[in-house]
């Protein structure tokens, strides 16, 4: 959510940020209501000072013991007006709060400006593609049975997977791993729910804008959650942190869930798109001039994840068209996935800066004193499945069709081969 004095005194920027992400955004509507809001503000005020005035006229009057009949009526007529104008007023307010959901948050400075995935710039690569003396196989091919879209077709529908063997063993050690990888780093690690109710979508950005592409459970009002971000931070709605909290460090695991609306058409063979799949999400709070440096450490935290697990892989900013609603900024990073000769994204870190703490009322109370400040709020990643299996299947695979693991999880688990 956007501060109020920014809509009404920055408007055209707003009203340009919004352009460039290509999302509408109720601007002009906003400020009519602003406009009216003001107006209904003075008339009130007018009203109250009229309805003291009379008060203290009455209070005289009955002292002299004269009569104070038409100054009594006066005041019962103003009353009923300021009534009828506060109706108004909360009515104008509630409209403004309605339409501030739908405002996207504005892109940072730096920022490329694009309508689409084509301008986001690539600021880092590491490591070296994958060679092979043989055609690489695509992940589906190289699991074949073991990924059984028959049986997750007649359990849930399209695009959803059933992974047997060690396709299903080599995922729930990369969470395992994942989990100790983040805990180790000195984040707190949270067991949430899977479901969360309207307010806590709504505080972090997922409706009113995205209803449409969530799972929700209408007798009960719950959403099934597309990402940890919903729980994670929505455990500190409406707190006021201690300055000496921050920052706030927390991870977790979850299941995802999307329904994928607008992704029809794209790519959605083996692995890539589904609508249910695994990751272990970060969430962090940080002071206002820490969230920087903050996007930065979490970006470079999941990169060593990455060349842990003996992959390629390239950073991009995002761009604003490619930028999600709710985001100021975002780190995407890809590894090369050797089969499909093409990047595949496994985290997006994002810097929402005060956007979702406005929207969920979560403060943190200076050590120097003053009023509450909002906190910047970030997330991202660390790391989504089922991508990284695709990349991990794909650049181990061998000529006779087994996988080679990387030297982490063999360590880990004392296997060095799968297939």
């Amino acid at each position: 959510m956007l501060d109020k004095v920014l809509i009404r005194n920055e408007s055209d920027r707003v009203r340009q940020s919004a352009i460039n992400k290509g999302e509408s955004c109720p601007i002009d509507e906003w400020l009519e209501l602003d406009r009216d809001r003001r107006r209904l503000l003075g008339e009130t005020e007018n009203l109250r000072k009229r309805r003291n005035e009379l008060s203290k006229e009455v209070s005289s009057l009955k002292k002299e013991g004269e009569k104070a009949d038409a100054q009594i009526q006066e005041s019962k007529e103003t009353g009923r007006k300021l009534s009828a104008i506060e109706k108004d007023l909360k009515a104008v307010e509630a409209g403004m709060s309605e339409l501030e959901l739908y405002f996207p948050n504005i892109p940072d400075a730096d920022v490329p400006i694009g309508r689409d995935e084509s301008f986001n710039r690539i600021v880092k690569t590491v490591g070296e593609k994958p060679a092979f003396d043989f055609s690489p196989l695509p992940h589906w091919e190289i699991l074949g049975n073991l990924l059984d879209r028959e049986a997750s077709g007649s359990i849930a529908g399209s695009n959803f997977i059933l992974l047997r063997g060690w396709g299903a063993w080599l995922q729930r050690t990369l969470i395992n791993w994942m989990m100790d990888y983040n805990s180790l780093a000195g984040m707190e690690e949270i067991w949430f729910p899977f479901l969360a109710n309207r307010e806590s979508m709504t505080s972090t950005g997922q409706i009113p804008k995205l209803e449409y592409d969530m799972y929700h459970i209408e007798k009960d009002d719950l959403f099934l959650i597309p990402t940890g971000e919903v729980p994670l931070t929505n455990i500190f709605r409406d707190s006021i942190l201690n300055e000496n909290d921050l920052p706030v460090k927390v991870f977790g695991y979850s299941p995802c869930f999307r329904r994928e609306a607008g992704s029809y058409g794209k790519d959605t063979r083996g692995l890539n798109r589904v609508h249910q799949f695994e990751k272990i999400e970060m969430v962090r709070m940080v002071r206002p001039d820490n969230s920087e440096a903050a996007l930065e450490e979490m970006t470079d935290h999941v990169g060593r994840m990455l060349e842990l697990l003996g992959l390629s892989y390239r950073v991009s900013i995002l761009a604003t068209g490619d930028l999600s609603f709710a985001a100021a900024k975002c780190n995407d990073l890809e590894v090369w996935s050797a089969g499909q000769e093409k990047w595949l994204e496994v985290s997006s870190i994002s810097n929402f800066r005060d956007f979702q703490s406005r929207r969920g009322r979560i403060r943190y109370r200076p050590i120097s004193g003053g009023k509450p400040r909002y906190v910047h709020t970030l997330n991202g990643s660390g790391l989504a499945l089922p991508r990284i299996m695709a990349a991990l299947i794909e650049n181990g695979q061998t000529e006779s069709g087994k996988v080679l693991l990387p030297e982490i999880l063999s360590e880990r688990t004392g296997i060095k081969i799968l297939g």
